[in-house]
């Protein structure tokens, strides 16, 4: 028998957290008058939407460049990645592994968070529910953590600016980035953890419930 506020018909108010009667899918919070419902509407085909789109701008993010270099007049246009390999070759390794964490790493584990995320509300997991749970926090809070990169961009485009001897223009590559980042976090947003407790369920409720039939019936072979 379930023993989850859904299943006895309350709801907890996502502002005030005042736990709540469900009379209807949508419910006004009897305190703060917050309507909200029990679960968040289309929670998996948004936050799959949102993912997916970001998934879409992490590929021009990376191809088109971030950032145009002008050296005596000279333009350099080079590629998050082009650009982690120049502050490599310019001794500048802990710049280089801070924008490779940032600009790379940090989005495209969030990408791939987002989407283990929405496989393990769907289908059967290895993951305990503890574990999907740190892995729903860690997705959440490394979101803001990517427009990293383009604070740095846009601090050395003002800064580093001595006219015809050095400068630095934002390139196309930063909307995409922005886009990216912006995209997961929506997605992140959009996502309700508490599905993958009703997946948990359901996906226990099927396992267990054949072997109680099959018990049910034992007993009832015996009794004959």
């Amino acid at each position: 028998m379930s023993n989850k506020a859904l299943a006895a018909g309350l709801g907890n108010c996502p502002q005030c957290h005042k736990l709540n009667v469900m009379h209807a899918e949508k419910q006004t919070c009897s305190r703060c008058k917050t309507v909200f419902c029990a679960r968040k509407p289309n929670s998996i085909e948004y936050t799959l939407a949102w993912t997916i789109a970001a998934l879409v701008m992490f590929i021009p993010a990376n191809i088109y460049p971030m950032m145009v270099f002008y050296t005596l007049g000279k333009p350099d246009a080079p590629t998050i990645l082009e650009g982690i390999a120049i502050f490599i070759q310019m001794g500048m390794l802990p710049v280089a592994i801070i924008i490779f964490i940032a600009s790379f790493v940090v989005p495209l584990g969030k990408i791939i968070g987002l989407f283990t995320l929405l496989y393990n509300a769907k289908k059967p997991t290895k993951l305990t529910l503890k574990q999907q749970g740190k892995l729903y926090h860690l997705v959440e809070f490394l979101g803001p953590w990517s427009m990293l990169d383009v604070f740095v961009v846009s601090v050395m485009a003002a800064v580093v600016n001595l006219g015809f001897l050095t400068s630095i223009e934002v390139a196309s590559g930063i909307t995409y980035f922005t886009l990216m980042v912006v995209f997961t976090i929506f997605a992140a947003e959009s996502f309700d953890p508490r599905i993958l407790w009703d997946n948990h369920q359901k996906q226990h409720h099927n396992t267990t419930t054949p072997d109680k039939e099959y018990k049910n019936t034992d007993e009832k072979y015996h009794d004959k």
